[in-house]
């Protein structure tokens, strides 16, 4: 029994806007912030619910040592259960499909009220599927999809059926391969990386879901942070993953299009609509065409 099977659980995931529609399509409320919040930590569970974040990732993978994996089961479950009204949406970071984990982690979810699942080492549809057999219902995946070499091979095979969007990482699959690290010096990545980064952007946009870039880990460096997310967004990300809660602000900051942005889609968008038909046009001295008007539609879609 899944979230659409709850009523406190269905309620919410139709308030974040990420819950099941008919046919698993669906238009996902922006998700420009999703901040990791360590499965075994209630405390920070309930501090982050007034963070501002647009989604929380409550995590029982990573941030949780092995030892402590059945308390934060329970914790989350519990804090699942605890009645509330609106927030944040809530995804569930269970552990990899490969190991023995994850069982345990979808029997303690089972029944829950929350919005989606964060599959990690995710390998394309296969792993999809495989995850939504083990626990059914309304919930969304957001497969973390890029964490094995074999992964990097199906970054153009999701179709987007039941996914709150697709993201990569850039710490598991270096490790993975042998390589000692995924940066040069000044941060930025190597060339292996960014072909990486840019096959999970475009893979994304394919299966027609929400791009969403992996976590800026030096969450002193607020400048750093800045630059790293318009950069994302730049490029076509749509939202990030946040690792601490200073990062939150920033990230939604660089994920909303500013009053000058949305006046100029306006215009384009209504450019168009007075001239029907018309190929190419001039605002403000320089000429728009068809592909100026999909990005200001796309806009708007956005801020809409």
């Amino acid at each position: 029994m899944g979230a659409e099977a709850r009523g406190p659980g269905r309620h919410r995931a139709r308030r974040a806007g990420v819950g099941a529609a008919p046919g698993g399509k669906r238009a996902v409320r922006r998700l420009r912030s999703l901040l990791f919040v360590p499965g075994d930590r209630p405390e920070r569970m309930e501090k982050a619910l007034s963070l501002g974040a647009d989604a929380l990732i409550l995590d029982l993978e990573d941030a949780v040592a092995p030892s402590r994996k059945g308390e934060a089961r329970d914790a989350v479950r519990a804090f699942l259960d605890a009645p509330r009204d609106g927030g944040p949406a809530l995804f569930v970071r269970v552990n990899p499909l490969d190991g023995t984990l994850v069982a345990d982690d979808v029997a303690a979810l089972r029944g829950a009220g929350f919005d989606g699942l964060v599959l990690p080492k995710a390998e394309g549809r296969a792993s999809v599927a495989r995850l939504r057999a083990l626990l059914p219902g309304g919930y969304r995946i957001l497969p973390v999809a890029s964490e094995t070499p074999r992964a990097v091979f199906t970054l153009g095979d999701y179709d987007g059926h039941g996914l709150a969007g697709l993201t990569w990482g850039a710490e598991d699959l270096p490790a993975a391969i042998g390589a000692s690290s995924a940066r040069e010096a000044d941060g930025g990545y190597t060339d292996p990386y960014k072909v990486v980064r840019a096959l999970t952007l475009f893979g994304a946009h394919a299966a027609g879901v929400p791009a969403i870039e992996t976590v800026y880990p030096d969450f002193r460096d607020t400048d750093g942070l800045a630059a790293y997310a318009a950069r994302g967004r730049r490029d076509g990300f749509t939202g990030m993953m946040a690792i601490h809660p200073a990062q939150v602000a920033i990230i939604n900051a660089a994920f909303t299009p500013g009053e000058a942005e949305v006046a100029h889609a306006r215009a384009v968008v209504a450019l168009f609509a007075a001239n029907p038909g018309a190929g190419a046009l001039q605002l403000d001295g320089r000429m728009v065409d068809a592909p100026h008007l999909k990005a200001a539609e796309r806009l708007l879609e956005q801020v809409d």
